[in-house]
């Protein structure tokens, strides 16, 4: 009787310890957001999220997987750049940054290690989509406020920050086949395998290119987001196939043309991303037949992330799903000093900023942070 007694006491406080803890997600409300010119629903069925309150000053961790490529560095580099702005800064207690490389388990555990020492809010550059849903629902237990971006993940618990990643892939799809009309031989270099971002990317080029009903044949490369890799990748696929009559790359995109420059081919329509050096190229070789689009997000939609964190402590009203506005510039609309800086380094993303959020970085700004832990 009396053992049967105390089991039915520890029952009720586990089950009150469990109800108390689900208590501390958040509250799926009547939208608008809080901020609605920034925070904008994915969809007009987006939830809405609002946290219970916390007083500030925050503690908020970023935790990143792979880093070998120019728009992982500086994305971290915006964080702590953002981080220091002073309106943020006053509202931080600690900014914590780990990035942990391609290994899923270790980003994982690092993202658990945050929730366990007590940090108000992560955000999280996911190496998988589907890998962490035991972690959103560790955050929600706990009342962390968990945001992923970029590489967001497959929940409906977290906020999730993003671009149309699918919906850039089908743009540089269809700059392709309106400027190779008769189908032909596509290089396509991808991202880092396994993301989202790569496999959504991937997903709207390919869609598009079949959808024209074109004889186009693609010859796929895996580029890892990075220049390096990228023009060695490329360079090996143009030994292979001697000829290519379009190309786009997911990131990497200046050492794909130049791959094709060192290999004394003729230029062709390149559909790829932000980076500065691409965007170079692009102008000062249009006259030379290299006719590009260019369109993608800055590293900056980090600090949307943060931004994103920190209105839901305060107990803001935000979407589950927000999404970011694309960076496009197409031939002949390149202009320096505008859309692309030629005394700026090729390793710089531009683009970077979000207006309709207030966020804004000039490149001295960012190049001035470090991409290493803290």
């Amino acid at each position: 009787m009396r053992m049967s007694h105390i089991a039915t006491i520890v029952a009720a406080g586990l089950l009150a310890s469990t109800t108390m803890a689900f208590a501390a997600g958040p509250e799926i409300v009547s939208g608008p957001s809080a901020q609605p010119e920034c925070f904008v629903p994915w969809t007009q069925q987006t939830k809405y999220f609002k946290y219970p309150k916390k007083a500030g000053p925050y503690r908020i961790a970023l935790a990143n997987g792979f880093i070998g490529n120019t728009w992982r560095i500086q994305m971290i580099k915006t964080a702590k750049a953002y981080s220091e702005q002073p309106a943020v800064k006053a509202q931080l207690k600690e900014f914590k940054v780990v990035s942990t490389g391609e290994d899923i388990a270790a980003q994982i555990a690092a993202v658990n290690n945050f929730i366990d020492s007590g940090y108000d809010a992560i955000v999280i550059d996911a190496q998988n989509p589907t890998a962490f849903k035991s972690v959103v629902r560790r955050a929600k237990q706990a009342g962390v406020v968990l945001v992923a971006f970029d590489n967001t993940i497959d929940t409906d618990e977290g906020i999730n920050v993003n671009v149309d990643q699918e919906g850039l892939g089908k743009y540089w799809g269809e700059w392709l086949v309106k400027t190779v009309p008769n189908g032909g031989k596509i290089l396509e270099v991808r991202g880092v395998t396994g993301t989202q971002v790569d496999t959504d990317r991937h997903k709207g080029i390919q869609d598009v290119l079949k959808a024209s009903g074109k004889p186009y044949e693609t010859v796929e490369v895996v580029g890892k987001w990075d220049d390096g890799t990228a023009q060695k990748v490329s360079a090996d696929a143009i030994s292979i196939h001697k000829h290519f009559d379009g190309m786009t790359a997911q990131g990497g995109s200046t050492g794909m043309v130049r791959a094709f420059m060192d290999a004394k081919q003729p230029f062709v329509p390149a559909g790829a991303e932000t980076e500065n050096g691409f965007r170079k190229l692009c102008a000062e070789h249009a006259a030379d037949g290299l006719k590009c689009a260019s369109g993608g997000t800055g590293p900056a939609q980090v600090a949307v992330a943060v931004k994103t964190a920190i209105a839901a402590l305060e107990g803001d009203v935000v979407p589950q799903s927000i999404k970011l506005p694309l960076a496009r510039v197409e031939d002949p609309d390149f202009k320096a000093g505008e859309n692309f800086y030629p005394k700026q380094t090729d390793n710089f993303f531009v683009g970077n900023s979000f207006p309709s959020c207030g966020i804004n970085f000039t490149a001295q700004e960012i190049m001035g942070q470090s991409e290493t832990n803290q």
